[in-house]
């Protein structure tokens, strides 16, 4: 273990020190390029959903998760107020399915596979980009290729006008729940050869917001509850700091980030029978330094790098009476090396070869626990063809994964093959119009907690398996002139399938649970996206954007269930958004309306566990200024226009009409 670690460590040395020792020039076009290149549905074989730039600063959304809520196919779980957990879901294949990569690494958790994306800040975001499947290229590490669908968050890298050497943005968000919100971006031009960037943030909030509690008697339509309170325990006080260094080398680029994530919230609990419940409290520091550097060897061959380094640490307490007392720490570290490879064999004809390696440990001040340490090696090949108007690709990874524990009997060994395969056609000869499909397997590994949990894991679950179909089409139109600048419209039509799904049953004493195999999962469903952009006066752009999901994800697992064949919970069958942008000059309004259709909060869709639809409508104005080199921007926020009262989670009300004002500076 110690040689292995030592090995992992010198190469991350070598890394680093090769990187500083080529750097030759700044070249910040060739970086931003690769911005556009991530979220380019033209050339993509499957094309990604986007957010980028002032589009994503416009919307009503604080951080990553609220942002996610417009794409198509997604389902959020957020757990009430600014400071509850926030998790997401593609296409109903569960959480744990979700690779969420940041500046193009990957962030994971070892203890449970779910990673909060309230977390992060879309204060220094450039753009957000979903893929199912995987991303459309070759090009990547083997991790890329290993998820069921990806969520890509790439924050700002520097951009410098000739004559200047840095840039500054200070915001201050302020409003509802006590909100106090400052964030600083720094950029500097350290010399024609090195960038360097430094964003930090603190967010406070109450999280107490009034909320209404109705509860009606399933039979008899008696109202039993109906209370009007405020939700306590739902405060957060967090700080976010990251800074990066960013330069060339002779045919290629490097990158060096540090991050830290620090945290002292409530938990706001479940409303049940008109019990509150607020005895739960988190801490988390969370800390990673990562970093990649790319490499041209002439037109043909091409290699990248990438390690990181990741320690996590929480404290979880609850005091609550009506439950089990619980005051415990956890910590997990993470090392993580990844090498990729690119060969143009021809113009037409590309290859492409990766090899990572993962390495996670977990402690606990816990009784019985069994201080789980995980080796995970992927290996990829993958290929791309274009042949006209026809383009391909195909992927294959081979997962190997070894546990040790010290107290216990660890999982065996996995070794798993999953393939994919993407194709793209291009009918009329143009890039307009192309049909496309995929065809995937994927695979995810139990977690930590699932395994080794005290009194609930179990060590002998398999892997959950997906299987993906996919076919659909897009059209993307574009002019420079004219009333209809631009429109699209893309569809989709799917079949998933899950297997060996990995479940809580009761075991029979109050809390005490157990980790099984035993669902099968069938999901069909359709994705509808559709844009468009208005040029009806001069100077005036209106932009429209709607989506919408149709979504079947029924338990298919065995036929004497009483739940068999129901929907499964919190995946509706009907949900969309809508956005509308105008702006004009210096003015800029949106409009946001999200719809979540009805759904089930457990297994049995009976009328007992249905749950009702909700949707809310978000507006917001802005207006800029600028004076010589220096610019301001006032934006106020309306979010809930008509104070719906709805659950995204049941149980967990979420906050009625709020406010929000952002003032930001720049230089």
């Amino acid at each position: 273990m110690k040689q292995r670690l030592a090995i992992m460590f010198l190469c991350m040395a070598v890394f680093t020190g090769y990187a500083q020792k080529h750097v030759s020039r700044l070249d910040s076009v060739q970086r931003l390029n690769e911005v556009v290149v991530l979220g380019n549905s033209q050339r993509s074989v499957i094309p990604s959903q986007q957010l980028k730039g002032e589009e994503l600063q416009r919307l009503n959304s604080l951080s990553v998760a609220d942002a996610l809520r417009f794409f198509a196919g997604v389902q959020l779980k957020d757990y009430g107020g600014v400071g509850g957990i926030k998790t997401v879901n593609i296409r109903s294949m569960g959480t744990n399915h979700v690779g969420v990569f940041y500046d193009g690494i990957q962030l994971s958790n070892a203890q449970n596979g779910q990673v909060d994306l309230g977390m992060f800040s879309l204060d220094n975001m450039q753009a957000i980009s979903l893929y199912n499947g995987q991303k459309s290229q070759i090009f990547q590490s083997a991790k890329d290729f290993n998820s069921a669908g990806s969520i890509y968050m790439w924050t700002r890298r520097p951009v410098f006008a000739d004559s200047t050497n840095y840039h500054l943005k200070a915001t201050l968000k302020t409003g509802s729940f006590d909100l106090v919100n400052p964030a600083l971006l720094i950029e500097l031009r350290l010399s024609d050869k090195v960038s360097a960037s430094f964003s930090g943030e603190w967010l406070s909030s109450s999280g107490k917001y009034k909320f209404r509690y109705r509860r009606k008697a399933v039979m008899t339509d008696e109202i039993m509850y109906d209370t009007t309170a405020v939700r306590q325990n739902g405060d957060v006080r967090a700080t976010r700091m990251e800074g990066a260094l960013f330069g060339t080398i002779s045919g290629g680029e490097w990158m060096l980030k540090a991050y830290n994530y620090t945290s002292e919230r409530g938990v706001p609990g479940a409303i049940v029978n008109n019990v509150w419940r607020r005895g739960e409290r988190i801490w988390d520091n969370n800390s990673f330094v990562q970093g990649s550097i790319q490499k041209d060897f002439g037109s043909r061959y091409h290699t990248r790098l990438m390690a990181k380094y990741a320690y996590y640490l929480t404290k979880y307490v609850n005091k609550d009476t009506t439950v089990m007392m619980i005051d415990n720490v956890y910590r997990q570290k993470e090392l993580y090396l990844s090498s990729s490879h690119l060969y143009n064999i021809t113009n037409f004809w590309d290859v492409s070869a990766a090899y990572d390696v993962q390495w996670n440990t977990m402690d606990a001040d816990m009784y019985g626990f069994v201080y789980p340490t995980r080796w995970h090696h992927f290996l990829s090949a993958a290929t791309a063809i274009t042949l006209g108007r026809v383009k391909m690709q195909g992927s294959l990874v081979l997962n190997y994964v070894h546990d040790r524990t010290r107290l216990a009997k660890s999982a065996g060994d996995k070794t798993v093959l999953t393939p994919a395969f993407f194709l793209s056609w291009a009918p009329f000869g143009s890039s307009d119009f192309t049909l496309r499909a995929f065809a995937k397997r994927s695979f995810r590994m139990p977690t930590f907690n699932d395994l080794y949990y005290a009194d609930m894991g179990n060590s002998q679950l398999r892997p959950e398996y997906t299987t993906q179909y996919n076919i659909g089409f897009a059209y993307d139109s574009r002019r420079s002139r004219g009333f209809l600048t631009e429109w699209s419209l893309h569809a989709d039509a799917y079949r998933n399938f899950v297997r060996d799904k990995i479940v809580a049953y009761p075991k029979g004493a109050q809390f005490r649970w157990t980790m099984l195999n035993l669902g099968r999962v069938r999901i069909t469903g359709v994705d509808l996206t559709g844009s468009l952009t208005l040029n009806p006066l001069r100077d005036l752009y209106i932009t429209g954007k709607l989506q919408y999901t149709y979504q079947e994800a029924i338990d298919v697992t065995s036929p004497a269930d009483t739940y068999y064949r129901d929907q499964i919970p919190y995946i509706p069958w009907h949900s969309g958004s809508a956005i509308v942008q105008a702006t004009w000059r210096s003015w800029s309004l949106n409009y946001s309306f999200i719809y979540t259709g009805e759904r089930y909060n457990q297994q049995e869709n009976i009328v007992y566990n249905h749950t009702q639809p909700w949707y809310t409508s978000d507006v917001s104005i802005a207006r800029s200024f600028r004076w010589s080199r220096y610019s301001a921007k006032v934006q106020l926020e309306v979010n809930n226009l008509f104070s719906q009262d709805y659950d995204v989670i049941l149980n967990y009300p979420m906050p009625k009409r709020n406010y929000r004002l952002t003032l930001s500076f720049e230089l």
